[in-house]
């Protein structure tokens, strides 16, 4: 923007796969391919919803690697630089296959029809939801409710709560162009943070007392907040093992099924620090921060809940999704 804030794209493609046929993308077992990257938290939170709900079976995952370029997320880990069930090299082959000229961001997540190439959507905020609300009839044996009708309303507003100010927000840090911008967003983020670290610490989740769609949420962005937010976005307050409740509150869901099993620091790391040349232009990726504090005890099942409710935990990842472990 003029005034040097960072102003997020809106996605281009946000059509929905539906399952009451209400939309050209219907639920079918097979028929797509969540595309994701580790080091991105939307499309991490794609890859939790996808895992705690066990929809592996019925949803394939392809994962591009942390670096890109100008022509879009690249599948750089894959044998060959493609997708083995795609074939194609550059997500951007999947946005232009679904509009020729297409030429909006080409962001992760994203579901991609898989006999046609052709993305269905990007819709990053509405996709997980649908995963919890469309999917259903995939859903695995014990799958924890993480929309439950109930608390949508307080799910919803919470989740609009902190989406600018701190989900966003940390980019409206790194990518301002001027010090008020950058000082407007510095301050809404802290104040924010403040807020969820006081409601936090009385209640083990955001919403009622199990997971939900809040925690996934605002927890992909406290999970790299001092990997890459403190320093390369200088949202530089306070780290996140200074602040006592949220460090705890992180750690809680780090060691959770389904949440810390889904986290690459080093790609993480490599993709912030080594695609950003305008903040970093050399390229270097930091060593730390040391991860081991992850592991150690976080003292919140003090204040009770039940994690996945009624549910069961996930089983472990499958063999092609597994992340390096913190030792």
């Amino acid at each position: 923007m003029s005034d040097g804030s960072f102003e997020r794209e809106p996605v281009a493609l946000d059509e929905r796969i539906t399952a009451d046929g209400s939309t050209r993308w219907p639920v079918e077992a097979g028929r797509y391919r969540l595309v994701v990257a580790r080091a991105c938290p939307w499309a991490n939170r794609a890859v939790i919803v996808r895992r705690l709900l066990g929809l592996e079976p019925a949803i394939s995952m392809g994962i591009a690697g942390p670096l890109h370029d100008e022509r879009s997320w690249r599948f750089h880990l894959d044998p060959g630089d493609r997708d083995p069930v795609l074939g194609i090299e550059y997500l951007g082959e999947a946005y232009r296959a679904a509009d020729p000229d297409f030429a909006a961001g080409i962001t992760v997540p994203a579901m991609v029809d898989i006999a046609s190439g052709k993305v269905a959507t990007n819709g990053f905020q509405q996709l997980t939801l649908d995963f919890s609300t469309q999917w259903t009839a995939h859903h695995r044996a014990g799958a924890p409710d993480l929309y439950p009708d109930k608390f949508r309303d307080e799910i919803d507003e919470v989740i609009d709560s902190f989406y600018e100010d701190v989900n966003n927000g940390v980019y409206k840090c790194g990518f301002a162009s001027t010090q008020e911008a950058y000082e407007r967003a510095y301050h809404a983020l802290f104040a924010r943070l403040d807020a969820l670290s006081e409601r936090l610490s009385t209640q083990r989740y955001l919403v009622g007392d199990t997971i939900t769609e809040a925690d996934v949420r605002l927890w992909v962005t406290l999970v790299r907040f001092d990997a890459a937010y403190h320093g390369h976005f200088k949202a530089n307050r306070h780290k996140l093992v200074e602040l006592p409740v949220l460090w705890a509150y992180t750690r809680d869901l780090f060691q959770t099924p389904g949440f810390g099993d889904t986290i690459d620091f080093a790609q993480i790391k490599q993709h912030y620090y080594g695609v950003h040349d305008t903040i970093n232009p050399s390229g270097v990726v930091p060593l730390g921060p040391d991860l081991s504090g992850f592991l150690t005890p976080h003292g919140r099942e003090r204040l009770g809940g039940r994690p996945f409710g009624d549910g069961t935990p996930p089983g472990p990842a499958p063999e092609g999704e597994r992340v390096p472990s913190i030792s």
